[in-house]
């Protein structure tokens, strides 16, 4: 990017400078004296360009350069502004990714921690069916209700879309 933007820079430098130096090669050196006629302007113009036939090429070797250095500035700026939109939507797709392996990380402990939350949830379970006979004869009520409709979260994935579902220990 920095190598097409030194280019478009040069090229700006280039054209300026040709501009510049056809102005100075334009400048009236026709003399116009006291008759200030359109006519008399127009033919001090004409007889100043027979005068000087190497100016007149000289102006239009310079405004062909000018031309073509132009049409390369339009072809570098087009080409930058294709470089920074190609590069904006590789930056896109690289916080893409990090936004995915980060949540893929995520995923995968809120799958542990589920796995570990069943396992005690199943513990408690096996916990209270021992104690809820004796619950019963002291206190006329269970221990723990609500075993059946238990869930824990678990992510998985298609590949491209993820789901949370709710798993029933």
């Amino acid at each position: 990017m920095q190598q097409i933007q030194a280019e478009i820079a040069a090229l700006r430098q280039q054209v300026q400078a040709l501009q510049q130096e056809r102005a100075a090669l334009t400048i009236n050196n026709v003399v116009a004296g006291e008759n200030n006629s359109p006519i008399a302007i127009v033919e001090a113009y004409r007889r100043f360009a027979r005068e000087n036939p190497q100016l007149a090429v000289e102006l239009k070797g310079i405004d062909d350069a000018i031309a073509a250095l132009e049409s390369q500035l339009q072809q570098k700026q087009a080409e930058l502004a294709r470089w920074q939109i190609e590069s904006k939507q590789l930056t896109l797709q690289q916080q893409l990714e990090e936004a995915r392996s980060a949540a893929k990380v995520h995923a995968q402990r809120i799958n542990q921690l589920a796995g570990e939350l069943a396992t005690e949830i199943r513990l408690l379970k096996s916990c209270a069916d021992e104690l809820s006979p004796l619950y019963w004869q002291v206190y006329y009520k269970p221990f723990i209700t609500g075993f059946k409709t238990i869930s824990v979260p678990h992510v998985r994935s298609d590949g491209d879309v993820w789901t949370i579902v709710n798993r029933i220990v």
